[in-house]
């Protein structure tokens, strides 16, 4: 059972702490609560003369109501304390305190693989990204994708289109949509899987967010295929962060153009894939060694 009022006194630590979001969530993971260490977390360090304590039990009620706004609206929550955060998300480092949600999700799932590229894809890009996602969908395995132009979208197309889950890591709150022109595929998503954000609702898209869902991304999933992606790809960030994440990286042969692709394909954990069935092989040893890893 969910305790609300638990979750909104993370939330006003978050808003009202001068502590950051990693720090925050560090103290409430060791104490195991928020409502516990609130008042330690939301005191200045250095008081001013005139300062006025926060009114804790009004703070966390008004936030409860805004948590039950958000519901009426269609996104749930969950925080790094509830039992239905993201099992695989809890072992990376850069776990946000809290994700909000629109859709079915699934916090015990381990067969996960991200697809990910460039925005301004080629159209052979585009049609590789199409033939992975049914490739993993047809073997039972989740597409995972950030929403972007390009690649993102022809994955995540893909997967609706074989009638497969497939869930969506976005860089806006989930009262946007970047871009627009994504609005009504972030609806359909999160009709059939889900749609996850770490921000708050109202976060429009902004530089600095998307390199962080790229980490949300890659520590929700097993595996990152990188489809196709320049030299400043946002998919070069994933696969750095999933190679420190102790998640395997899958490079296409075509992103070996790349610098970047060329000095960690001989890394453990990353694998220049020769085809499909190369794709496959390699994902079912990952798969049959995750039980060992992570108790769900």
């Amino acid at each position: 059972m969910v305790d609300r009022r638990e979750q909104a006194a993370l939330l006003v630590a978050l808003r009202s702490s001068e502590l950051s979001w990693p720090q925050i969530a560090r103290r409430v993971e060791e104490a195991g609560s928020t409502s516990t260490i609130l008042e330690e977390l939301t005191s200045p360090s250095a008081p001013t003369l005139d300062h006025q304590p926060l009114d804790l039990d009004t703070a966390v009620t008004a936030m409860c109501e805004e948590i039950e706004q958000w519901s009426a609206e269609g996104m749930g929550l969950v925080t790094l304390l509830d039992e239905s955060y993201p099992t695989q998300l809890l072992m990376v480092h850069q776990r946000p305190p809290f994700l909000t949600y629109r859709g079915l999700p699934d916090p015990s799932e381990i067969n996960a693989v991200a697809v990910v590229g460039s925005r301004a894809a080629s159209p052979a890009g585009l049609e590789r990204a199409r033939s992975v996602a049914t490739l993993l969908c047809n073997h039972g395995t989740t597409v995972v994708s950030g929403l972007a132009a390009g690649i993102d979208t022809a994955a995540h197309r893909a997967a609706l289109d074989a009638g497969s889950r497939t869930v969506a890591v976005v860089g806006t709150g989930l009262r946007h949509c970047y871009p627009a022109e994504n609005r009504e595929l972030q609806s359909q998503i999160a009709r059939t899987g889900a749609v996850f954000s770490q921000f708050w609702p109202d976060a429009g898209p902004a530089k600095h967010q998307f390199p962080m869902r790229n980490g949300v991304m890659s520590g929700m999933t097993i595996a990152t295929v990188i489809v196709e992606a320049g030299e400043h790809s946002g998919a070069r960030t994933q696969a750095r962060l999933a190679l420190e994440h102790g998640r395997h990286v899958f490079l296409m042969r075509e992103v070996m153009a790349n610098e970047w692709a060329r000095a960690i394909a001989d890394r453990p954990n990353t694998t220049v894939l020769e085809g499909p069935d190369h794709l496959i092989k390699v994902l079912d040893d990952l798969l049959a060694e995750v039980p060992d890893l992570i108790d769900v």
